[in-house]
C-alpha cells in the first residue's frame, strides 16, 4: 500500500512542472493618460504568449506586426469583451486608434491604444472591469496603470500600479486623486510574492537546497544506501542545527540575488535572458545532483550563493517587463524585492517543517533520492528548451491529457 502511494505521489510530482509556467510572464494591461482638455486616452498591452492560449495560436513569442496583424481584429473585439470603464453608471464608449508592437525577451505585447468618447469632463472615479486570458491562464493577472494625470502632477508613470486583477477579482475602482507611493510600493510587494510563487523554476531550486536540511553528512560514511544512513546522510537529532542550515542557505541566496536584482534593474549589469534562464535551469540539476554526490563538501552555500546571482538577474527581468523604469524605480525594486523574501519564506515555512517530521522515516529516504533525481530530469528538460530556444511539447501534452480528464470527470 505504502509502495502505491508512493508511486502515485511521485508521478504526480512528475506532472506538477506543468501545470505551472516556469519564469513566465503572463500579464495583461491597461494604461491611462488623462488630460484636463483631451479627455481619457489609454491603450492595452496583450501579450503573444496569452493571445496564443486565448486564440488558440502558435504565433512566435517574437512575432512582429505583420504576423499579428490578421489577428488584430479578433484581439480588440476580445479586450472589449473583457473590459469596461464607466463612470456614474455610464459606460464609457471605447475606439481604437492605431496599434503597435513592444518587443519583450519573453514575448512582445500588442499595444492597442484607444480614447474614451465623452470623457473631457473628467470624473472623480472610474469603475473598472478587466477580465482578460482568465478563462485560459487562471495565474494570469491584469495591471491597471495611470501613466499621465495632469490633475494630480502624474507623469510618465509605469511604476505605480493602480489596480490589481484576477480571477477573484474582476472589478476595481480607479480614484484619480488617489495616487500615491505607498500604495504601488504594495502593489510591487504582491507582485513579488505572486511571481516566486509562480516561479516554479525559483522554486525547485529551493526545494533542491533545504532537502538535506534535516540531514547532516559523515565523511567517511560510505555511499551506500542501508537502514543507518544513504549517500553518506544521517538524520538530525535537533531542530537547531536544520534550522541554522535554512537561515545559511537562505541568507546567502538572499544576498545574490539582491545585488543582482538591483544591479540589473538599475542597468549597471545586464545578461542575455536566454543565458540566464538556461544557468537557472542548470542550477536545480546542480543543486540537486550536490544532494546525491556531494560536490562542494561542507559548502553547500557556494552552490546557493553562486546560482542565487543568476535567480537575480530572473527577478530583474520581470521588473524590465513590467516597463518599471523611471524615478519610482528605487520604490518598485524595494517593493518587489520584499515580495519576492516574502513569498520565499512562506514557501520554506510551509516545506521545511515536513521534511523535518519525516526525517527519520524510511519514507524519507524515497523522498529525497527520487526527489534530486525528478529535479535532475526537469533541469535537463528545461535546459534543452532554453539553451535552444525549442519547445518540446511535453507540457501542451500534458495540459491536453488533464484537460480531457477534467471534461470527464465534470470539472469542465
Amino acid at each position: 500500500m505504502k509502495k502505491t502511494f508512493f508511486k502515485i505521489l511521485f508521478l504526480i510530482a512528475l506532472m506538477a512542472p506543468f501545470f505551472a509556467s516556469a519564469h513566465a510572464i503572463n500579464s495583461s494591461y491597461i494604461f491611462l493618460n488623462i488630460y484636463e482638455e483631451d479627455g481619457i486616452h489609454g491603450r492595452f498591452e496583450f501579450n503573444i504568449n496569452e493571445i496564443n492560449k486565448v486564440f488558440n495560436l502558435n504565433l512566435p513569442k517574437d512575432a512582429t506586426y505583420d504576423e499579428v496583424q490578421p489577428h488584430i481584429a479578433a484581439i480588440k473585439k476580445y479586450l472589449l469583451e473583457h473590459s469596461s470603464l464607466s463612470s456614474n453608471g455610464q459606460q464609457y464608449e471605447l475606439v481604437y486608434k492605431e496599434v503597435e508592437m513592444r518587443e519583450i525577451d519573453y514575448g512582445n505585447y500588442v499595444k492597442l491604444y484607444f480614447y474614451l468618447e465623452n470623457s473631457k469632463d473628467i470624473p472623480e472615479s472610474i469603475d473598472v472591469f478587466f477580465n482578460p486570458a482568465f478563462e485560459a491562464d487562471d495565474t494570469h493577472r491584469g495591471f491597471l496603470v495611470v501613466e499621465q494625470n495632469w490633475r494630480d502632477g502624474v507623469v510618465n508613470n509605469e511604476a505605480i500600479i493602480s489596480l490589481y486583477f484576477s480571477p477573484e477579482e474582476t472589478k476595481d475602482t480607479l480614484f484619480l486623486d488617489d495616487m500615491s507611493i505607498w500604495k504601488g510600493f504594495l502593489g510591487m510587494v504582491k507582485q513579488g510574492v505572486w511571481h516566486i510563487w509562480i516561479g516554479l523554476d525559483h522554486i525547485l531550486f529551493l526545494i533542491a537546497l533545504i532537502l538535506p536540511s534535516v540531514l547532516y553528512r559523515k565523511e567517511e560514511a560510505t555511499v551506500k544506501l542501508t537502514n543507518s544512513n544513504f549517500f553518506g546522510w544521517y538524520p538530525v537529532l535537533k531542530f537547531k542545527p536544520a534550522f541554522m542550515y535554512i537561515l545559511k542557505i537562505v541568507t546567502f541566496f538572499t544576498i545574490a540575488h539582491t545585488i543582482t536584482l538591483s544591479l540589473a534593474a538599475l542597468e549597471i549589469v545586464t545578461l542575455p535572458s536566454r543565458v540566464v534562464e538556461s544557468i537557472i535551469a542548470f542550477s536545480i540539476g546542480l543543486a540537486a545532483f550536490h544532494n546525491i554526490i556531494p560536490i562542494f563538501k561542507g559548502r553547500d552555500w557556494i552552490i546557493a550563493f553562486i546560482f542565487g546571482l543568476f535567480h537575480g538577474f530572473g527577478f530583474a527581468s520581470v521588473l524590465g517587463d513590467l516597463g518599471l523604469t523611471n524615478t519610482f524605480l528605487t520604490y518598485s525594486l524595494f517593493g518587489f524585492n520584499i515580495g519576492v523574501e516574502i513569498g520565499q519564506v512562506l514557501i520554506i515555512a510551509g516545506i521545511f517543517p515536513i521534511l523535518f517530521f519525516l526525517r527519520k522515516k524510511k519514507i524519507y529516504k524515497g523522498i529525497f533520492f527520487y526527489g534530486c533525481i525528478l529535479l535532475i530530469i526537469i533541469s535537463a528538460y528545461w535546459m534543452v528548451e532554453r539553451i535552444f530556444d525549442v519547445n518540446l511539447g511535453v507540457e501542451d501534452q500534458i495540459r491536453r491529457w488533464l484537460y480531457k480528464l477534467a471534461v470527464a470527470i465534470g470539472l469542465k
